[in-house]
């Protein structure tokens, strides 16, 4: 019996357009900045004009590299809605993997833009195993004082009653083919919006480490602390412990250069051998999902999305090496040597693509 799990970014899979541009030009999109629209209802019939002719190129792209992914169960971040899932599976995905997601799960979590995190299930895996869904839990509404995770680098900006996750930590626990499993599906706090600190991932670092603590609380009193069950936390972290840095320009040429970093929020997960990160199977300059840059001068690949396998379940796929589906990326992505794929049609420089995130997926024998 083998299982494909997944984990995806999606990219604002959203069922509503965004006008706060027209207020925020810092919210408005680059191609409507290149025209002098004066009046409000004229901007909002650009803008709605320009997200529908957008977004059927991003979807389309965004099912092709879910259809290369071919997970079993697939865990979504940065989702609208159930009725999003629901348009989006049917209008797209169907079309390109013939056989859907029947079952769906996605609670409405703590994120101001409304972007939630998702559950997609087969009543089935490949190898004809049932995916029953046993129970499903939300953990939104923990806050700080709740789980004693209060301290004075949280105090700088938020508050003892605050809740701990920027938006959730969705439990699903199921039996596949009767065997037990459990799923953690999170999405950190960004690493953008730091307050006082020109370091976006230094000064949001608090707070990620604070939902690393928590998952691991919830997993701990679940399981204890020998963590003798088998589960998977799934998700965009936003955070990573190594990347891989690109110096140089297209006109001069790239070079990559591994670099580990001192600290992170995912040392919670490392820690004591909690939970492996099966992503380092691969070796240290193939293990990105994401390319960040700002300009020639900050510019990296790193991992953010990850499948965090419990030491047991670790232990009994020790061969299984998460594949990553990049074919989606832009051509602005730069790919260190010996790495470069074949783009999906359509890909542009800079959009459309099939999310700024790469799916990861992993096949995985249940003990």
């Amino acid at each position: 019996m083998s299982l494909r799990l997944g984990t995806f970014n999606i990219e604002n899979l959203m069922t509503r357009f965004d006008f706060s541009g027209w207020r925020n030009r810092l919210r408005q999109d680059r191609v409507l900045q290149l025209y002098d629209v004066k009046d409000r209802q004229v901007y909002e019939q650009l803008e709605q004009a320009r997200m529908i002719a957008e977004t059927d190129d991003t979807r389309q792209l965004s099912a092709l590299a879910i259809a290369d992914a071919d997970a079993d169960i697939l865990c979504l971040q940065e989702v609208d809605n159930v009725p999003a899932l629901q348009a989006f599976e049917y209008g797209y995905l169907y079309r390109m993997v013939g056989n859907g997601y029947r079952q769906k799960y996605l609670v409405e979590g703590n994120d101001s833009r409304g972007i939630d995190v998702a559950v997609l299930l087969r009543e089935e895996t490949r190898t004809g195993e049932k995916i029953e869904v046993l129970d499903v839990r939300s953990h939104a509404m923990l806050t700080y004082h709740d789980l004693g995770l209060f301290n004075e680098e949280l105090a700088l900006n938020n508050q003892p009653h605050d809740k701990i996750f920027k938006r959730d930590c969705l439990e699903l626990e199921l039996r596949i083919g009767g065997k037990p499993f459990s799923l953690y599906v999170v999405h950190f706090k960004s690493m953008g919006n730091a307050r006082d600190n020109a370091d976006g991932r230094t000064g949001t670092m608090a707070v990620r480490t604070a939902e690393t603590r928590a998952v691991r609380h919830i997993i701990e009193q679940r399981f204890g602390k020998g963590n003798a069950g088998s589960f998977a936390i799934c998700g965009d972290m936003n955070d990573y412990q190594e990347k891989v840095q690109v110096i140089g320009s297209r006109r001069e040429g790239f070079r990559f250069e591994p670099r580990q970093e001192t600290a992170s929020a995912l040392d919670t997960f490392t820690r004591d051998g909690f939970a492996v990160n099966p992503m380092t199977r691969r070796d240290v300059m193939d293990r990105w999902t994401l390319y960040h840059a700002r300009g020639p001068q900050e510019q990296h690949l790193c991992q953010l999305d990850y499948i965090w396998l419990s030491p047991s379940l670790a232990e009994h796929n020790r061969d299984s090496v998460p594949d990553i589906i990049r074919n989606g990326q832009p051509f602005r992505t730069p790919f260190p040597p010996g790495q470069e794929v074949e783009r999906f049609p359509r890909i542009g420089w800079d959009r459309p693509k099939a999310s700024d995130h790469c799916p990861v997926v992993i096949k995985l024998e249940l003990p």
